[in-house]
């Protein structure tokens, strides 16, 4: 399966809707079905939605074989928990950890007293506030809306290329040369989530 995307499948949601937006930017894409089958992929799509603990699924095979593609300098997105997967764990299953690529543990949003209106998990869309100029974001306007599902967060660190607020200021865009990752659902973002997928996939190029 040399020159497609692989898209991971590890059982943290529903690839339907990630498959039909891949499609919709002309993406080459396989889910493969054993670590071995990534070798010779373009890029990798870690995908994911609900508790950190799902990424146990990704064993020392799969973290090896991922590993082994982004050494060799290819792109690897990963998609609201696939995105906290990243970095190095989570408060949510703080023996679970994560692919370690990024700097940073991930927790649980915090809405100070008084805020209400604000509710957790974060569901719905919320703006970008872009910090710094990356490939992931190019032709992304300032402020553009994007569809939320999360109630844990990326910290603000060097690789957080967007931010958001909801209660506190957390990481919604991050990368670092060929890693990316978004904590937003660009499936289900219009046509600014298209846009950044064609923006990842043309790390893949």
């Amino acid at each position: 399966m040399s020159s497609a995307i692989a898209l991971i499948d590890y059982g943290a949601g529903n690839l339907t809707s990630v498959k039909k937006a891949l499609a919709a930017v002309g993406a080459d894409f396989f889910v493969p079905e054993e670590p071995g089958a990534l070798v010779g992929a373009r890029g990798i799509v870690v995908p994911g939605v609900g508790h950190f603990g799902a990424t146990r699924a990704l064993d020392r095979a799969w973290v090896d074989a991922i590993l082994d593609l982004v050494g060799e300098g290819k792109p690897l997105l990963g998609i609201c928990l696939g995105m906290q997967w990243l970095f190095e764990g989570s408060e949510e299953a703080p023996e679970c950890p994560g692919l370690g690529v990024l700097g940073g543990r991930c927790r649980r949003l915090n809405v100070p007293p008084g805020e209400g209106r604000l509710k957790i998990p974060h569901v719905g869309w919320n703006s970008l506030e872009r910090r710094l100029d990356a490939g992931i974001i190019e032709g992304v306007p300032a402020g553009a809306q994007v569809y939320f599902t999360h109630s844990y967060v990326a910290p603000v660190t060097g690789d957080t290329v967007a931010a958001t607020e909801h209660g506190e200021r957390f990481a919604s865009v991050v990368q670092r040369g060929q890693i990316a990752g978004v904590q937003f659902h660009p499936e289900k973002s219009g046509e600014v989530g298209l846009r950044v997928l064609q923006n990842w996939l043309a790390l893949a190029a």
